[in-house]
């Protein structure tokens, strides 16, 4: 067997960014209006890592920086077509795909946020959005509650997506894409190559 030479791919920012997304979005998902004061938290705690990571994807290392992995769409069709029969080229930070859906999930959380805000705000009379519904019917958080609920659900769907996509491109390139985004390293080239 060759030895493989490792190569650090994901810096701790995009590492810590992502498994603190993972346990927060968990938490949140799972306590909805049962456990509120926790679910506003992990709500906090996911924003604060949406800001400091759209920073990061302009001033992070180069796997991390959103000019490395955001594509064109004809690219992403492409590498698509090309997963689906198995011949995807190899990338060593975000596949088009992959920066695709690291977009997607940044956008559905930020409005998954947002209306959660509004229905605090105009529900609870608390939180940042208080004062702008004070006077308000609660019309404006009933249509928020259904928007929040509505991203919180396609947020989850885009997750199970994002695994399936982990799971295929590790199957295609033999390689743990998991393992990479723990430790940070990943081969210089795959089993495949």
């Amino acid at each position: 067997m060759r030895d493989t030479v490792k190569i650090m791919i994901w810096d701790p920012v995009v590492r810590i960014f992502h498994w603190v997304l993972v346990a927060s979005f968990t938490i949140a998902y799972l306590t909805e209006e049962d456990f509120l004061t926790i679910h506003i938290w992990a709500g906090y705690i996911i924003f604060g890592l949406l800001v400091i990571r759209i920073i990061w994807g302009f001033i992070g290392t180069k796997y991390a920086r959103f000019s490395d992995f955001v594509c064109r769409l004809k690219t992403i069709i492409q590498f698509l077509n090309d997963t689906v029969i198995f011949k995807a080229k190899r990338y060593l930070g975000h596949n088009p795909a992959g920066g695709a859906m690291v977009i997607l999930l940044m956008i559905s959380l930020l409005i998954t946020i947002f209306t959660g805000l509004v229905v605090y705000g105009a529900e609870e009379h608390a939180g940042p959005l208080a004062h702008w519904f004070a006077s308000t019917h609660s019309a404006w958080g009933e249509a928020a509650e259904e928007a929040h609920e509505f991203f919180a659900n396609f947020t989850l769907l885009l997750v199970l997506v994002h695994v399936l996509g982990v799971i295929v491109e590790s199957l295609i390139h033999k390689e743990n894409l998991v393992s990479a985004m723990i430790t940070g390293f990943k081969p210089e080239k795959s089993h495949s190559e």
